[in-house]
């Protein structure tokens, strides 16, 4: 372990410096001290960071720099901002600018996507040192608060040089056919190559002081090296070409980052909260959980909340892509982004603004798309290598063959600019993340959020789905599914069960009292209600006794064989049974399951005719339960009376037989189950923390048709990814083979690269409009 690892770290702002010999003298005082292991100060940021081998001589050390005439502010947590990035033209540049922000002190760590036009630094200076330095570099930083509007003026610059470039290009070239003198076309070209590539050249030049080869360095070592040999009219071609085609390749790839932006303009800046017994208009990052909301219709929800008065229709489909308006009564929940029909409702809000279920989806997306897969890592190891080892090949043939008396200097010299230009290797490096963004974009306004390029590969690659029973493949709460009658007028029957379990909070007793109530049935008067844990209840009707509960609670009564055989025959059909009677008879009996899902069964047929192999329900209820419901489910195969590890073990069997499996649950109970599999899918997490923290994919409402989407989803993301892989690849090799014969000019190679990244955006912008 290093000196530098054991001491203790310290940062600080630095006041009052004037020039960098301040920096200087700061940094040999303090290094001279006994204790300080390194001094570092930067005059361009203000920041100085002190390594101490001995911490006690931290005062002492702060003294001295203060008598030297500076201040000093000690610099705690750092700060982690995101910004917009605009004027990346490939991977490349996003490499690019992380390894130039990563030399500034200060900065602990830089990430750059270049699919999402996102950074995200974390560091101990002012957000206006960061934009300086990202704008250094050539590109343009604006804090993530900040408006779309604000990205206008950069692309309108950026199309402006554009066409003077092309102007100038197409001046120069009529002019080289006029009788002039040949200053006056290379001046166009020289004007056309200035101002189309003074942003690449800037860039490139940066890339450069970060050890970077990446696609401004090459095309602009071309458009350079045929203007030294007096190729004019191909380095303006090269510059023109390649300024155009990266404007084109900027507008696609907006398309794809505009996924997310879509989502923040969902939910409103402003809330009608109720203030002193008025309404006024506020910002919602004022607005606190308890706040009182008032939405009318047609009005768009700014925050998450239980409706306290009202009832309407409420568009939920932003947040869990349900396309249906679903009605809304005091008590449901309401959220922020979903449109108010037709009814004024009042609502509590529940969650602060920066914790919305919007929030958390729009956290997550992004989280998601700057998660690199398998694929997306391979390729950039791969382009790692690939561009300085053709770099290099360039270079060889610039000077080999000449030197071996193969050719001439120019002929050589030009050959070489060409493989420069056929190294970049810009559409290999987007062909990946640029289909993974779109893909997560897609899922997220379905209602499906993926957490990241690798669950979306590896979704497509399972053939195994297991499935927990209640709150998935069920409704989750309890039915009355028929009743059956012994003795006695089935409408008073009704009536006496709703006035017994009307007054009890148990499931099985509200499933009583709800079905009874849907079949017209009148509450009595009753009394001395009494509820017997474990059994049921029971109270007094003119007179009589009567009892609604499990057989616990008529031991005393003598069953009839057609009691036993009507008994044991709804058991074995999974149901649970409450009886009603008197304490000498039975009268009825109810018979309550958990219905399966309206749209499980078709769900799963279309998993199958996408290739599910093999379907499969874990869950912890009885035998008779599962058989039921996997029956009328429809799934190859289940297990029950299994404990939440034991459903691990389940998991991890097929995963020992080279399986890959995923697990489908409600995000809480399933957690273990969800962790084991090789993905997790959590089923209505837009109310559910724990489901968007332990799932890898989950489906915003409890709608088990978004599953096939997202699978088949997933299969098309990994074939798009294949078609840009081997059509890039495809493209180098073409180009490359052209070069040696001489068939390649400097224009068509920049075309061959800038056309062939457009293609590869505009494959996989068909991800965004994919609907299964």
């Amino acid at each position: 372990m290093t000196l530098n690892e054991t001491a203790e770290q310290l940062d600080y702002r630095v006041g009052g410096m004037d020039c960098p010999s301040c920096a200087t003298t700061i940094v040999r005082r303090v290094n001279q001290m006994s204790g300080v292991a390194t001094c570092e100060v930067n005059f361009s940021t203000g920041a100085m960071q002190v390594a101490l081998s001995q911490p006690d001589v931290r005062p002492d050390m702060e003294k001295a720099v203060q008598k030297l005439g500076f201040t000093l502010e000690a610099v705690g947590n750092d700060d982690t901002n995101t910004y917009l990035i605009q004027g990346m033209d490939c991977g490349a540049c996003a490499v690019t600018l992380e390894k130039h922000l990563m030399k500034m002190p200060g900065v602990k760590t830089a990430k750059v996507s270049f699919a999402t036009g996102r950074m995200s630094v974390s560091h101990q200076l002012t957000p206006e040192q960061i934009i300086s330095e990202v704008s250094k570099a050539g590109y343009r930083a604006q804090p993530l608060s900040g408006t779309a509007s604000a990205a206008e003026p950069g692309r309108l610059s950026g199309l402006s040089s554009v066409l003077i470039s092309g102007a100038a290009l197409i001046t120069g070239f009529v002019l080289s056919h006029l009788r002039v003198p040949d200053i006056v076309p290379v001046m166009f070209y020289a004007i056309s190559i200035v101002v189309g590539g003074l942003k690449p050249f800037r860039s490139a030049w940066y890339a450069i002081l970060s050890r970077s080869l990446d696609m401004n360095v090459l095309m602009s070592a071309a458009a350079l090296g045929a203007a030294v040999i007096g190729q004019w009219l191909e380095g303006a071609s090269v510059v023109f070409l390649f300024s155009l085609g990266t404007a084109l390749q900027t507008r696609s790839i907006e398309k794809t980052r505009n996924s997310i932006r879509s989502l923040m303009a969902l939910a409103p800046e402003q809330a009608t909260l109720r203030r002193n017994d008025e309404w006024i208009s506020t910002p919602v990052a004022q607005a606190q959980p308890g706040d009182i909301m008032l939405v009318k219709p047609g009005d768009r929800l700014a925050l998450d909340g239980e409706v306290v008065t009202g009832e309407s229709g409420v568009n939920q489909a932003p947040i869990t892509g349900e396309s249906i308006p679903v009605d809304k009564a005091p008590g449901d929940e309401v959220y922020a982004g979903s449109i108010n029909h037709n009814g004024v409702l009042e609502v509590r809000v529940t969650r602060a603004a920066s914790d919305t279920a919007l929030a958390r989806i729009i956290h997550m997306v992004e989280d998601a798309q700057n998660r690199k897969s398998p694929t997306q890592s391979f390729v950039e190891r791969f382009s790692a290598v690939y561009t300085p080892v053709v770099f290099v090949a360039a270079l060889l043939i610039m000077v080999l063959p000449p030197l071996l008396a193969s050719g001439g200097w120019g002929e050589w010299f030009y050959r070489g600019l060409e493989l420069l230009v056929v190294a970049c290797p810009c559409a290999l490096v987007i062909s990946t993340p640029v289909a993974i963004v779109s893909a997560i974009g897609n899922a997220a306004r379905h209602g499906i959020l993926v957490k990241g390029g690798i669950t979306l590969e590896k979704l497509g690659s399972i053939c195994v789905l297991a499935f927990d029973k209640t709150g998935t493949l069920t409704e989750g709460r309890p039915r009355v599914t028929g009743w059956q009658v012994f003795s006695g007028e089935p409408a008073q029957l009704l009536n006496i069960a709703l006035s017994i379990e009307e007054h009890s909070t148990h499931p099985l007793a509200t499933a009583v009292s709800a079905w009874a109530r849907e079949q017209g049935a009148e509450s009595l008067d009753a009394a001395a209600h009494k509820a017997i844990p474990g059994q049921g209840a029971v109270a007094t009707l003119d007179g009589t006794v009567w009892q609604a509960g499990n057989e616990k609670l008529f031991t005393d009564v003598s069953f009839t064989a057609e009691m036993r055989a009507a008994l044991e025959q709804l058991k074995n059909q999974g149901a649970s049974l409450v009886l009603l009677g008197t304490q000498q008879s039975v009268h009825a009996v109810f018979a309550i399951a958990d219905a399966i899902r309206p749209t499980t069964l078709d769900a799963l047929n279309r998993l199958r005719a996408d290739g599910m192999t093999h379907t499969l329900m874990l869950t912890g209820d009885n035998e008779g339960t599962a058989r039921t419901i996997a029956a009328q489910a429809g799934v190859d195969a289940w297990r029950a009376e299994l404990m939440p590890e034991d459903k691990v073990s389940v998991i991890e069997e097929w995963q020992q037989k080279g399986t890959r499996i995923a697990m489908v649950g409600d995000g809480i109970n399933d957690a273990p189950a969800l962790a084991a599999a090789d993905i997790g899918i959590a089923m209505g997490g837009a109310g559910t923390d724990s489901a968007i923290e332990t799932a890898d994919v989950v489906l915003m409402s409890d709608r088990l048709e978004q599953l096939p989407h997202a699978f088949a989803l997933s299969k098309l993301t990994a074939a798009i990814i294949r078609q840009n892989i081997i059509f890039s690849l495809a493209v180098k090799a073409v180009a490359l083979a052209l070069i040696f014969p001489g068939w390649l000019t400097l224009w068509m190679a920049v075309l061959s690269d800038t056309g062939a990244a457009l293609l590869v955006i505009l494959n996989s912008l068909r991800l965004l409009r994919y609907r299964r």
